[in-house]
């Protein structure tokens, strides 16, 4: 196997009101892209510290993105030996 790959991850960030939501978005893979989204709340009574909000949604939208990637990937496996897939997610 030779050659080389770029799968790109871009995540938007849009804030309204308390709520961020953020958007991981991989593209460079077949058959297309993949989304993973997250979601974070400030609290009123809170200290309102924009960054926090933006590192959780992002790290929850990344961590959605993975777990469809891991997905996707248990079932490439299975197709090809016909076999279930045990201890991947460990």
């Amino acid at each position: 196997m030779s050659g080389s790959k770029a799968w790109l991850v871009e995540i938007s960030i849009k804030e309204h009101d308390h709520t961020v939501t953020a958007e991981a978005r991989l593209t460079g893979r077949a058959p297309g892209p993949m989304v993973g989204e997250g979601t974070a709340r400030c609290h009123p009574a809170d200290a309102n510290v924009p960054d926090i909000g933006d590192e959780l949604a992002a790290a929850r939208a990344l961590n959605r993105l993975s777990d469809q990637l891991l997905d996707t990937a248990i079932k490439d496996i299975q197709s090809h030996t016909h076999e279930q897939v045990h201890g991947i997610r460990d």
